[in-house]
């Protein structure tokens, strides 16, 4: 006997709800709005959760814990850049002000996408005026929860 259940493979397209959070909480929740729909293999998950995917079946809601940096890799150092105060004002309001914990996004040096830094110190010094942004993902060296209810799959 067959099943009419379609279960999730590579090149799946999926619509699901899902719920992505680390110590701090959700980062990514779609159960309270419309779900999402996306395509296995495409890079719009990472490669560790969308592997977790591969066998669910349609209508399989289940909670995956993901180990420290599994999901979106170890922080890395070299992801922590100054940048100048000035080449910040250049790329947005002149008066535009910033805190530490502000996210910026900037646009890819190709101009097709974009990506975002985090501002975690300022210095003013003989050099001038600076800021610190940490590109690593928000999630990059911590556990992850990824929960999912899979609602359809072709």
């Amino acid at each position: 006997m067959t099943s009419t259940c379609s279960t999730i493979q590579p090149g799946s397209f999926l619509t699901l709800h899902y719920r992505l959070s680390g110590p701090a909480g959700d980062v990514v929740n779609t159960f309270a709005s419309a779900p999402a729909t996306l395509t296995l293999g495409t890079g719009e998950l990472a490669p560790a959760v969308e592997a977790r995917l591969i066998g669910l079946a349609e209508g399989t809601r289940t909670t995956i814990e993901l180990s420290a940096g599994e999901a979106f890799g170890p922080r890395s150092p070299d992801m922590l850049q100054w940048m100048a105060r000035k080449e910040l004002t250049d790329l947005g309001a002149a008066d535009e002000t910033y805190a530490v914990g502000d996210v910026v996004k900037f646009v890819t040096p190709d101009g097709q996408g974009e990506f975002a830094g985090v501002i975690v110190d300022f210095r003013s010094d003989d050099k001038g005026e600076a800021v610190r942004f940490d590109f690593n993902h928000p999630l990059a060296g911590h556990p992850v929860t990824f929960e999912v209810q899979v609602i359809g799959v072709l």
